[in-house]
């Protein structure tokens, strides 16, 4: 029997109409190719756990879905594709169709399951404090800060880490345009003083 959580339930029926059927399917797809998956909310979205660690998660957003796999980097050798279009991997979901075939998917969270399955269970590595390499700001960041001051202002108060979060997303885009637009995004949430991960805060 699946391990469901009434979080999850409340989360989908909130979703905006269009994200309900979107949800309930990759719901029922992750439980059935992991039939001891179990479900919670962390970070104020839906995550499915296998094995005590996070296998993949889910969200909706006001115009589209996301779903992603935790371990996503190691997954390449599987031929997980990703798209940088959205949160996740796979890109901004608008309606089913959008989502790989069953067989597909079913072959993917697979993947992600031996991933969290001992003795390939890998570790996170562990940082130091202050061992981290700074991450130059973009001289495109830089531009665009300059002519927004409130923007400005509030990238210059923050924590370094938060000011991380912001640099790592921009750094980390690899097409120019996934680049220009996450740029975008950047000044005008920090023009309204917020955090890289502000729809997260509180919940």
């Amino acid at each position: 029997m699946a391990t469901t959580d009434k979080r999850v339930d409340a989360y989908i029926a909130k979703s905006a109409p269009f994200a309900q059927p979107i949800l309930e399917q990759l719901r029922a797809r992750v439980h059935a190719a992991c039939p001891d998956v179990e479900e919670a909310i962390k970070w104020g979205f839906p995550n499915f756990v296998y094995e005590g660690a996070v296998l993949c998660n889910m969200a909706a957003f006001k115009q589209h879905c996301a779903f992603g796999f935790w371990k996503a980097k190691l997954l390449g050798e599987a031929g997980l594709k990703v798209s940088e279009d959205a949160m996740g991997q796979m890109g901004r979901i608008t309606s089913v169709k959008d989502l790989p075939g069953k067989a597909e998917f079913a072959r993917l969270v697979k993947a992600a399951m031996k991933l969290n399955e001992a003795p390939t269970r890998v570790a996170r590595p562990v940082t130091k404090p202050g061992t981290r390499k700074p991450i130059p700001v973009p001289a495109e960041l830089k531009a665009a800060l300059a002519k927004n001051a409130r923007a400005r202002k509030t990238f210059e108060a923050f924590a370094p880490s938060h000011r991380r979060e912001y640099l790592e997303w921009i750094t980390e885009a690899k097409r120019v345009e996934t680049r220009a637009k996450r740029i975008a995004q950047t000044i005008e949430w920090l023009a309204e003083g917020k955090q890289r991960n502000w729809k997260y805060q509180g919940c």
